[in-house]
């Protein structure tokens, strides 16, 4: 199975879209579907609030200002760590 990246799927979905472009069912039909994908994102509950993720970033920039963060050096560190948890 190819792995696409973003741009080759963009490309991908372009290029499909200029096939049906002369069919106003199709492109109907494309439009209901994307509009359905779109509801379901703004649905996701994983998401969280634009401000809820910046209060988190600033939360933790003043951990790491207080020194309360832990440096990793190696991978035996992160192992070490991992573990400790």
């Amino acid at each position: 199975m190819e792995v696409m990246t973003a741009i080759q799927m963009y490309a991908e979905l372009l290029r499909n879209m200029s096939i049906i472009a002369d069919d106003e069912n199709l492109l109907k039909r494309a439009a209901k579907y994307l509009r359905k994908l779109v509801a379901e994102k703004q649905a996701d509950q994983t998401l969280i609030p634009r401000e809820e993720f910046f209060a988190s970033i600033e939360r933790g920039e003043e951990e790491y200002r207080q020194g309360k963060t832990h440096r990793i050096n190696s991978p035996e560190e992160l192992h070490s760590f991992l573990n400790s948890l």
